[in-house]
């Protein structure tokens, strides 16, 4: 089970991304499907270089990004193929600030400016808010969609919760997916790679009436996985179907509903969690080596995504429009896991997940023409969750590797308590380590000190199973408004507010063994308090529950000046907020305050050289208190509050055009993010000076855009990029054996355009040279004293294909 929890790092925007066909407003055909590209000269050649800011709705209105007053990167559908971006992931190496690891589908992590969103528990809400055509879809799980006939991706960093909802405490993600419009076309992308590599997407847009228009989209990506399981199958795999229909209907000449459907399905092979402490059956603990991992093909995810949106636009008078987002979705996703990485019975998993959502927005958006451009409006989220875990081990194998092997994490005083041995007096844990070692040698199946106990011999329970289901129920009322006052020509003042009201209703319930355990009455996942008839989990006898009601606001203040004809400036400051955690356990509910964000930002963007040249530079501080950092406990992940931290950083994104045909790309990011020496109260705090988990102090991209125009409408091109990020610790108390040291990776994209870039034939390779890296380290087995460790992916290379019609 693979949770992560926050962490702090920094971003910038990338202006206007170079590509084929920057993304313009939903309207214009050509971008929304993106097609070929203007031509370039009389060769018909696509340009590399479009230095023009693509139009984004960041603040629910059309604005060009580079008049935006926040810290965002936005890239067209174009661009996403050009650089062969098919995931958050790969997505993150353009955007500074903005971290994501995709272990799973389950289970991803997103982190922007340091702070991290990857608890999958039930109980648990997103510092990184998704959003799917305006729709929330941040619940972990569901979260990691297929990205698939794109429009354009938006990235926000810092609080958005004004203009993205309650959950937008770090930042906000905004897939915009192409709609239907008013023309008959068709194309599709297919990719072969190694690693049996296959991905196949499609669209066909066409009208159905003079006022009603169609859209299917569907995808297809699959591979065998990049590890070999010795025990059976693969690991690290792919097998994802997807389909998405939409229907607009337009009313009038300036309104419209539009009906869009999406649907996925994920099947993947089991994640690759290797342990470095249990060599596999020829003798090798290597990461990136074969792992052996018991069950075998059993393991896996099967995940099931189901949603339906209805967006409706509606022009009220030449002042007013209003907007409806209408949301419902469906999650549901059960994972085989072996959280111990080994060949052995020792932390077998299962998670089934289900969840149901729905949601409403209604906003309304003022703009005549004069001083004042404002929105504001009412929505409604409801969200049922529920989670199961259920945890499969034989005490045989568990008790030698988890409780004798980890005797000295037990009783780090060094002496192991008389009273737990029928004993007088303590006892040192080498002494007892050994006793208990030749115990088991001569009598494999029989626990040692149960049998001393009880005086009798007390065999090993071979097939012990118990399980917890976490629940949780939310409801959360708000009413918002933002606006911008243009005081002068050059000099715009925002102002926006959110008010939360929220209910959350949150449940805990133990599922005994059916065959007691002979472990429980050690109590040692109980601080020595016995939770017969299990092992791990003290009995709950029912279903435990605790709820609250909570309200919240927040809010930005945002000053930007038009410093030049070609240089924007702004300041902003901003309250982000994490909702309050009600955490249920065998002995009650308690209720986390919330965790709340202050930040203050400065940034200017703005071309030079008659706009051959684009920058964007944002700095920025924030102060964390009541820091929500999750840990492992009574075998099952929780929060607790961590307390205070600090970030400062800055965030450079620069473009320039080199040629007529070619630009450059470059982002850096450094981020300072640690924990503070002192809580609100002035006491020491556990972890101070730590690193926030999963932050770079620094990172930086490169990328390179360049077509060489050719006779008869073809061009050749070539797309080279690398990505470094500097070490990070996978946890926050920093523990040097979960830690990843800096690396890059260069990925290259070459190939030739035909008819004016309608048919594209290329090449692409990621991690070009094998670079050996972890996506994460420690994870549910490091609990136990059997940490794993999960590597990264190797070297790919394919072809592909696509066209346009």
């Amino acid at each position: 089970m693979a949770r992560r929890a926050l962490t702090t790092a920094v971003g910038l925007a990338l202006l206007a991304p170079a590509g084929a066909a920057l993304a313009d407003h939903a309207a214009t055909p050509q971008a929304t499907d993106n097609g070929p590209a203007p031509a370039a000269s009389a060769s018909g050649a696509p340009q590399a270089v479009n230095l023009h800011s693509i139009t984004v709705t960041a603040q629910k209105r059309e604005q060009q990004v580079s008049d935006v007053p926040i810290a965002m990167s936005a890239y067209s559908g174009a661009f996403l193929k050009d650089m062969n971006i098919q995931n958050a992931q790969d997505l993150s190496d353009y955007v500074p600030g903005f971290n994501a690891e995709l272990q799973s589908p389950n289970t991803p992590g997103y982190q922007i400016r340091g702070l991290t969103s990857d608890d999958t528990a039930a109980t648990q809400t997103s510092r990184v808010s998704i959003f799917q055509d305006g729709v929330d879809i941040s619940r972990l799980q569901g979260s990691n969609v297929a990205m698939f006939d794109m429009q354009r991706i938006e990235v926000l960093r810092g609080p958005q919760s004004t203009l993205f909802g309650r959950g937008a405490e770090s930042g906000a993600i905004s897939l915009i997916e192409n709609k239907p419009v008013d023309a008959t076309r068709a194309g599709y992308d297919l990719s072969l790679g190694n690693y049996q590599a296959m991905q196949f997407s499609g669209f066909a847009n066409t009208p159905l009436s003079d006022n009603v228009f169609g859209r299917l989209a569907v995808y297809s990506a699959t591979h065998e996985g990049y590890y070999e399981n010795l025990s059976g199958g693969r690991l690290n795999g792919q097998n994802t179907v997807a389909i998405r229909p939409s229907l607009l209907f337009k009313l009038g000449d300036d309104s419209s509903i539009t009906l869009i459907g999406n649907v996925q399905r994920d099947t993947p092979p089991g994640t690759d969690f290797h342990s470095r402490t249990i060599p596999n059956r020829y003798g090798s603990t290597d990461v990136w080596g074969p792992a052996d991992l018991n069950r075998g093909k059993q393991l896996g995810i099967d995940r099931r995504l189901g949603g339906l949106t209805m967006l409706g636009d509606f022009k009220l008078n030449d002042d007013w429009r209003l907007t409806s987002i209408t949301g419902y979705r469906h999650v549901d996703s059960a994972e085989k896991l072996d959280a111990d990485g080994s060949p052995y019975d020792l932390v077998e998993i299962d998670t089934h997940v289900r969840s149901h959502q729905f949601s409403q927005e209604f906003r309304f958006n003022y703009d005549a023409g004069g001083a004042l451009t404002a929105f504001g409006g009412l929505s409604y989220f409801q969200d049922d969750a529920l989670e199961h875990v259920t945890i499969q081990y034989d005490e045989s194998q568990f008790f030698p590797y988890v409780i004798v092997d980890g005797l000295p994490r037990f009783f780090p005083s060094g002496y192991v308590p008389g009273a737990l041995l029928g004993q007088p007096t303590d006892l040192p844990v080498p002494y007892v380590q050994q006793l208990l070692r030749q115990q088991l040698a001569a009598f494999p199946q029989i626990n040692p000190v149960a049998s001393l106990l009880y005086s009798t011999p007390v065999p090993f329970n071979t097939n012990m199973s118990e399980g917890y289901a976490d629940s949780s129920n939310t409801r959360a009322l708000d009413a918002f408004a933002d606006g911008t006052w243009h005081v002068t020509d050059r000099f715009d003042l925002t102002a926006g507010v959110r008010v939360s009201r929220e209910r959350i209703r949150s449940g805990y319930q133990v599922y005994n063994t059916t065959v007691p355990g002979t472990l429980g009455f050690l109590g040692l996942n109980n601080g020595f308090m016995p939770v017969t008839p299990n092992d791990l989990f003290a009995p709950t006898n029912g279903k435990v529950t605790g709820q609250g009601s909570f309200t919240s606001v927040v809010g930005r203040l945002v000053g930007a000046w038009q410093v030049g004809d070609h240089v924007n400036a702004y300041a902003s400051v901003a309250r982000g907020r994490k909702p309050n955690v009600i955490q249920v356990s065998a002995d009650g509910s308690e209720t986390l305050p919330p965790e709340i964000l202050l930040s203050a930002e400065a940034g200017v963007k703005g071309d030079a050289a008659d706009g051959r040249f684009l920058y964007d530079v944002a700095v920025y501080r924030y102060r964390y208190s009541d820091f929500q950092s999750t840990i492992y406990q009574d075998a099952r992940y929780i929060v607790r509050n961590a307390g205070r931290a600090n970030a400062h950083g800055l965030e450079m994104s620069l473009q320039g055009k080199l040629s007529d045909h070619a630009s450059l790309l470059f982002n850096y990011n450094y981020i300072h993010a640690r924990f503070a020496d002192t809580d609100k109260n002035g006491n020491p705090q556990q972890w101070a000076g730590n690193r926030l988990r999963l932050t770079p102090d620094n990172s930086a991209s490169l990328a390179l855009l360049w077509d060489i125009p050719m006779d008869g409408g073809r061009a050749f091109y070539v797309r080279p990029s690398y990505s470094w990020k500097s070490a990070v610790y996978f946890e926050d108390d920093n523990n040097p054996n979960y830690y990843q040291k800096a690396y890059g990776l260069l990925n290259l994209r070459l190939g030739m355009t035909f008819d004016r870039g309608a048919w594209d034939v290329g090449l692409w390779a990621r991690n070009l040279t094998g670079e050996k890296y972890l996506l994460d380290a420690g994870n549910t087995g490091a609990t136990f004293g059997l940490p794993t460790y999960i590597p990264g992916a190797p070297r790919t290379f394919g072809i592909s294909l696509s066209g346009r019609f």
